[in-house]
């Protein structure tokens, strides 16, 4: 899939990827908690004690938040047969900005953060371009 269609692989990667940020935080809660008590809980309500994992969390969701914009933007890409090396570099790099954003977040280096996010906006911005032909 990767030679033929470049940007619905690395958006597929990406979407593992994502799907995949919440293991460290809710591991971090059940060593917090322990097993049982931080399954059972009705609520949601229980805040992580740890810095680090609270940061993953909202790390995670950001990264979320993102997939909503990536995610249309490089099926179009692939739907409309618009692919070029310029699109699939920026669904590569998008997969190991997203990945630099999670671990940059987690560890609060914001200014690195701020500039890993904005690349990764970048990297949306070079398909939307495409799509609108400019």
């Amino acid at each position: 899939m990767q030679a033929d269609h470049p940007e619905l692989f690395w958006l597929t990667a990406t979407i593992i990827l994502t799907a995949l940020l919440w293991v460290p935080y809710i591991l971090q809660l059940i060593v917090q908690l322990g097993p049982v008590k931080a399954i059972w809980d009705p609520t949601g309500a229980h805040p992580h004690e740890a810095a680090w994992a609270l940061r993953a969390k909202k790390a995670h969701y950001n990264a979320v938040e993102n997939l909503v914009v990536f995610a249309p933007l490089a099926i179009m890409v692939d739907y409309l047969h618009l692919g070029t090396p310029a699109t699939a570099t920026a669904c590569a790099a998008y997969f190991g900005l997203r990945l630099a954003h999670y671990i940059i977040y987690t560890l609060a280096l914001p200014v690195i953060r701020t500039l890993v996010f904005l690349a990764g906006f970048g990297c949306q911005m070079v398909l939307a371009f495409r799509l609108l032909g400019l």
